[in-house]
């Protein structure tokens, strides 16, 4: 049996975080499917115990999750596991379950499990991808590119997109070190398009700006449209801090020149990550210059959703 993917009921289920939110909205999007989207909070106990005591019941969830159940969930973070299990015992394992990032349990509780290449989940029902998905298209990028045009289509070329981010929990952008990076990006020619994250803070921010010195830039003060789609679309060049697996993942899913901008700290699990684009000739260690290369864009959104549909036909 074919399944047309227009006609399919979608829920897309997270815990609220921006970026896991979107790399299952980036997939949804590729299958053509508005989906519902659905923030899910454990109540007591529950928030410690989930995944790992397999017992789901509604009253564990702060708002309880009610059918008619959807033809297929689309979920990311550990709380939304519950949902996730819930849903597909509630539907009499009609609702088809994609859990994307690795969920730390065996894979066997959901139909498909889809993890970047450095996350260890495997098995016969795990798809593994280059990165993260997204919502980066060329169609999305060229309606950035025609929306933001105002903003920088007279800037000189090239366009170098700055992407920061700021500290995690396994890197640490230094005061020092992101006033070198200033610093090295006063020297380059060309126009410098950066924005910042919410974990970017004031510190950080003035000790990049004190770098820059006097060195032209625009930087988006967080007022009106975010231009992060158009800073994407416009770029010639796009630097990203290597804390972040979405900004990476986005910026590698439009095929231009991606520099990754080394931070303090790691990972066992990022080194994989960051070793995996430097290995395979996608991105590049930023280390003061820019040059041009080509390589394949990564399309994992689509990968996924390829699988997503070949498997619910089956």
């Amino acid at each position: 049996m074919s399944v047309n993917p227009q006609s399919l009921q979608c829920w897309v289920i997270t815990e609220g975080m921006a970026g896991t939110q979107n790399q299952c909205l980036g997939v949804a999007q590729a299958l053509g499917v508005t989906p519902m989207v659905k923030q899910v909070k454990l109540r007591g106990f529950w928030k410690y115990l989930s995944p790992w005591l397999p017992i789901e019941t509604n009253s564990m969830f702060d708002t309880p999750l009610e059918g008619p159940w959807p033809d297929l969930v689309i979920a990311s973070g550990r709380k939304s596991i519950a949902a996730s299990r819930y849903i597909k015992k509630q539907s009499g394992g009609k609702t088809f379950t994609v859990q994307i990032q690795d969920p730390r349990i065996s894979p066997k509780y959901f139909d498909l499990v889809a993890v970047p290449a450095h996350d260890p989940a495997r098995g016969e029902n795990v798809i593994v991808t280059k990165a993260a998905p997204n919502r980066v298209t060329s169609s999305i990028l060229a309606k950035a590119r025609n929306d933001f045009a105002h903003l920088f289509a007279m800037m000189p070329s090239p366009h170098i997109a700055v992407m920061l981010g700021g500290n995690s929990k396994a890197h640490i952008m230094t005061l020092a070190g992101v006033e070198k990076l200033g610093q090295q990006l006063a020297n380059l020619s060309g126009s410098l398009m950066i924005t910042s994250s919410r974990r970017t803070t004031i510190a950080q921010r003035d000790a990049f700006l004190r770098g820059l010195g006097d060195r032209a830039h625009w930087y988006w003060d967080g007022s009106g449209e975010n231009p992060y789609m158009g800073m994407l679309a416009w770029a010639d060049y796009i630097l990203v801090t290597a804390d972040s697996v979405s900004m990476l993942s986005d910026a590698l899913t439009t095929g231009k020149p991606v520099y990754m901008i080394p931070m303090e700290g790691g990972s066992a699990r990022f080194d994989r990550f960051h070793e995996s684009l430097l290995n395979s000739g996608a991105a590049r260690r930023f280390e003061g210059v820019l040059g041009p290369w080509s390589y394949d864009a990564f399309n994992d959104s689509a990968l996924i959703s390829a699988e997503i549909l070949k498997r619910m036909a089956l």
